[in-house]
Order: C-alpha cells, then structure tokens, then sequence
C-alpha cells in the first residue's frame, strides 16, 4: 500500500496552521506504519484451537474454481503494470556454503495438507535451480536462488516434488499498491502451510517489485511455510520477507494476464488493502523442478 499523499498546506503564519499541519502528519504517518506493520500482512495467522481459522477482519474465502471462465473484456477496470524489471537482488556478503537449515513444526497447528519437511542440515548456498509452474491460466517459470536463501530454496524444492503444490490455487491478487499473486495455500484462505516453518532469510537491502518471487509470512519471526508470492508490478513492502529467485518473461506475461482480469469483488477487501481472489483462476496442475 502506498503513503496517502496529503496536499500541502497554504503559506501562511501563525502557528494555528503549523498545528493543522502536524495532525495530519501524524495522522497520515500512523495510517502508513499501521498498513506496513500489521501482522499477516502477506499471510494472515491462525489460531492454535484449529486450522482454517484466522485473525479478526480477515475473512475466509473459497479457493477458486479451475474452470470458471475468465472475465470479458471490460468486466474489470483498467490495470497499470510497469514493463522494467526490478533488479534483482544480491546479499552484500555471501552466506556460508554449505548453509544449516532447519524445519521446526509450525506452531500454529498441523498442516493443511500433509507434507515432509526437508531434512535439517546443510543444504547449498550456491547455483540456481529452474521451476515451472503449469497452472490453469498458463505456465509460470521460475530461477531460485539459492545463493539468497538456500533454506527456502530447499523447502521450494521439497514441496514441489512431493507434489504438495498441485491442485492448490493462488487465493490472493493485488493490482493497485500491491501488485503480486499469492500462491501456495493449500487451505485455499490464505492461513494454510505445510506443518513446519522455514527460516527468515531477508535481508535489510532487499527491495521487492516486477520479476520477483518472495515467500510469504506472519509478520512473526520464522513464520514462512508453503506461501509464496509473484511479483509483476509495485510491491512496495519492507524488507522482511524472504526472496528466493525470478519469475521468467512467459511468467509475467501470464501473470500480467491474470492482473488485468481483475480481482473478484466478492472477495475484494478480505485482506483489508484492495486485494482478493483473482477473477482468472490460477491452479497449479503441476509443479516441476528441473535439475
């Protein structure tokens, strides 16, 4: 989301105006921090009495459906992507490699869906790894990273080969401030995971935006899992969530497809920021790993 922009006072003296003026940058400041901060900001909590269950003023909405059709030109208002690439990133010291992962159980209760979790241990912080993506609307390249964040390369990976993706749909969209697909939930509502939770591996400098790919989390400490979101446009997010590779040209032109069918107004708002279910529906048939 992106700071409401306020109109300049009138130059004037007194101090009358200065203190206009300083409500509302306190007011303005306050809105900003409180969208940027608050928890599940990519990925809303559960409650430990049970899974599907989620924070207050997040609602709980139906995977969509693989067959339904996509929306008629004019159905949805116009979307603005942006064409260049963000750069991608690059730590500004390399990790060690081998790097030591572990996979402790999710707090927050037991998987949606059943998985195993990659063994603890060193796993490579060097060389990448390619990804493909087949979905309903389209397949969806991806390059991970390992020498960014070889855990979450590793637990990518894992679940790709177990198959835990398939059949699994993006339940979030953004096209406005926050421009990216959310995928990876196997509970359809965006509070699923894989039972365990996958270390933060972010960094200060990361900058987050078109041809990402980026795991999501809690807003807690070492909450990421099987959540994952494909950026396409503006995501303008601090730097507390783990990137771990690209999202090929082919992948962006489905995914900009995706953008400009628009999010489903029914769901619009779930997350409390514009965003919602896709109104084209993205549905992984398939997740293959390659190398």
């Amino acid at each position: 989301m992106t700071w409401p922009q306020q109109p300049g006072p009138p130059r004037r003296s007194g101090t009358g105006a200065w203190v206009v003026f300083g409500a509302v940058v306190v007011v303005v400041v306050a809105f900003g921090v409180t969208a940027f901060v608050a928890p599940g900001f990519l990925r809303p909590t559960r409650t430990v009495s049970g899974v599907g269950q989620v924070v207050p003023g997040a609602s709980v909405a139906a995977p969509p459906s693989s067959d339904a059709a996509a929306p008629s030109a004019g159905d949805a208002p116009p979307v603005s992507i942006p064409t260049a690439r963000t750069a991608e990133p690059h730590r500004p010291q390399p990790l060690a490699d081998p790097s030591s992962c572990s996979y402790p159980a999710d707090p927050n209760g037991p998987a949606a869906k059943p998985a195993t979790p990659p063994a603890d241990g060193p796993e490579p912080a060097s060389g990448t790894v390619g990804t493909t993506l087949a979905t309903t609307a389209g397949d969806i390249g991806l390059t991970l990273d390992r020498a960014l964040a070889p855990c979450t390369v590793a637990s990518f990976v894992t679940l790709a080969k177990e198959g835990f993706y398939t059949g699994t749909s993006c339940h979030r969209l953004g096209t406005t401030d926050l421009q990216m697909l959310q995928c990876g939930d196997p509970a359809g509502d965006g509070t699923g995971g894989p039972g365990y939770t996958v270390p933060d591996e972010f960094f200060p400098q990361l900058a987050y935006g078109r041809g990402l790919v980026a795991l999501a989390n809690t807003g807690q400490p070492t909450s990421g899992g099987s959540q994952f979101f494909l950026m396409f446009g503006d995501t303008p997010i601090p730097p507390t969530y783990t990137v771990f590779g690209t999202v090929s040209d082919a992948g962006l032109t489905v995914l900009d497809k995706v953008a400009r069918g628009g999010v489903d107004t029914s769901s619009a708002g779930a997350y409390g920021d514009g965003t919602g279910r896709p109104r084209i529906p993205v549905t992984f048939t398939a997740v293959s790993v390659q190398g």
